[in-house]
């Protein structure tokens, strides 16, 4: 039999956060690869509610954008004032009511907050059984806390065990304070028993608000049934309202996160300083190094090694690939590719299959051909490099005349000489060459060697004319000495004519 399934789904998300000291709406703050918002949708969407509703406040431009994006189906509800949790569930039905969907059919009504990243799937659709199964007008998720302070106490009759009440810490006596179940925020509501109970609300509290735990007293007082279902997992329940809460959420979900991994087939080398993004696809027999994040819609194939000390973001690594001490970004890297250490892979760069790029190497929106190397201190910005090339050390493709970028393309099987310059737009055609120290202006045709640099000229004795009585001088009169008492100058030294073989 398939589980119930939620007629609507509303997301508390109105509040400004104070405590989060910042300009960011608190629910727009990310832990995990995904906004505290993000994360709640992400579990609510396992439920397939019929309807979901994002209550929005504070920052509702930046929120209500947010939730278009990520969940097209949400409808976003303006709470103009902020005047409790109950109103804001009156709002939200409001809102559907206007866009033509009163009706919200024979499944329960959902309600949790926004800033509650660590709930799970399997826990909400755990509440929305609980509720059908026992027919309950509303069921509460609750949980057993070491330190209840701040949170409202679930109250029940101490004869049957059900659910009497929830009363808000503020408002809470001594012997309620006591009490160490507490309400996480997460109810499941009958609709109609819903709608009834949310226009007898009152502010008649310590906050001056409307409640939606008095809903549930008003249930009770009513003779209907109020379920509990506590969770066995208590940090599920925990909302973040700072920044020290966001970190250990943060924490949570990488742990949560890394044994899921773990668990596929994945190697964590140490799993307290891997971070994995939410949405990072792994496969088995990948192994991740110390220090290493992985965020964004990072894939990584089998066999592959990231790490240590590495960061990808939105990056696609085949299989048997290697990546050290390195930072790559929207950047492709194939089958057998290695890069590393100290490499800066940026957006818009793919490597091809056992394509290399070596230490000190950055790229950007370049092409790298099958089996082509790149081994170090070395430039590609917007470069085509087709396959079984090598570029030497300290080349640069100078891509930007101070105004535009320009695009060079290098052949396969091409040689470039080590600390060339290569000045787009240029072509170097397959099987040429570069020397050593050229810069290449012109394209170069198919199987041709490009040499662009001055000719060496030595000036004799200009050492110790200009440097007189320095080290060097002093070392240069040595060694004219010691080479007139041997014989004649060595063959090639000053002003050969000779014709030059470009290294």
């Amino acid at each position: 039999m398939s589980s119930p399934r939620p007629s609507a789904v509303v997301v508390l998300a109105a509040g400004e956060g104070t405590r989060m000291r910042s300009a960011t709406p608190k629910v727009l703050h990310a832990v995990g690869g995904r906004t505290l918002v993000g994360h709640v949708l992400s579990a609510v969407a396992g439920l397939e509610p019929e309807h979901l509703v994002v209550v929005v406040g504070h920052g509702r431009d930046q929120v209500g954008a947010h939730v278009a994006a990520i969940a097209p189906d949400a409808v976003a509800v303006v709470q103009e004032q902020q005047n409790g949790t109950g109103h804001a569930v009156r709002v939200a039905l409001e809102g559907l009511d206007s866009w033509g969907a009163p009706d919200l059919g024979p499944g329960p009504v959902l309600v949790l907050a926004g800033d509650t990243p660590l709930l799970t799937t399997a826990t909400l659709q755990s509440l929305v059984d609980t509720h059908v199964g026992a027919g309950a007008a509303s069921t509460v998720l609750t949980a057993a806390v070491d330190d209840p302070t701040g949170y409202g106490r679930v109250l029940r009759d101490p004869a049957t065990g059900h659910v009497t009440g929830i009363v808000e810490h503020k408002d809470a006596d001594d012997a309620q304070r006591a009490v160490r179940e507490i309400n996480s925020g997460v109810y499941a509501f009958d609709a109609v028993a819903l709608r009834e109970a949310l226009g007898r609300l009152t502010t008649d509290n310590a906050q001056g608000e409307e409640y939606l735990t008095d809903v549930l007293g008003l249930h009770v007082s009513s003779g209907l049934v109020v379920a509990a279902v506590a969770t066995d997992d208590v940090v599920e329940t925990l909302g973040v309202n700072d920044r020290v809460q966001l970190a250990e959420a943060g924490a949570i979900l990488r742990d949560r996160t890394n044994r899921r991994w773990m668990r596929e087939g994945v190697t964590i080398v140490d799993p307290a300083t891997t971070w994995i993004d939410a949405d990072v696809v792994l496969d088995r027999d990948v192994v991740i190094e110390r220090n290493t994040g992985l965020h964004g819609t990072t894939s990584v194939g089998s066999g592959s090694v990231v790490g240590p000390d590495s960061t990808l973001v939105d990056v696609v690594v085949g299989e048997g690939a290697s990546v050290v001490r390195s930072q790559a970004t929207s950047a492709r890297i194939g089958d057998g590719a290695t890069v590393g250490p100290f490499t800066f892979v940026r957006p818009g760069t793919v490597l091809g299959p056992k394509a290399k790029l070596g230490a000190y190497v950055e790229a950007k929106n370049a092409v790298v051909g099958a089996g082509s190397k790149v081994p170090h201190l070395s430039y590609v910005g917007d470069a085509e490099i087709g396959e079984g090339s090598n570029i030497g050390a300290a080349t640069i493709f100078v891509n930007y005349d101070g105004v535009e970028k320009h695009r060079s393309t290098v052949g396969d099987h091409v040689r470039i000489g080590s600390d060339s310059m290569i000045v787009a737009p240029v072509s170097i055609g397959d099987g040429a060459y570069t020397a050593a120290g050229s810069v290449i202006i012109d394209d170069v045709p198919p199987g041709a060697m490009a040499v662009a640099r001055a000719r060496q000229r030595n000036v004799e004795g200009w050492v110790e004319r200009k440097r007189a009585g320095s080290p060097s001088a002093e070392a240069a009169a040595r060694a004219r000495d010691a080479a007139s008492t041997s014989g004649p100058a060595s063959a090639g030294s000053g002003g050969s004519t000779h014709e030059e073989t470009p290294q």
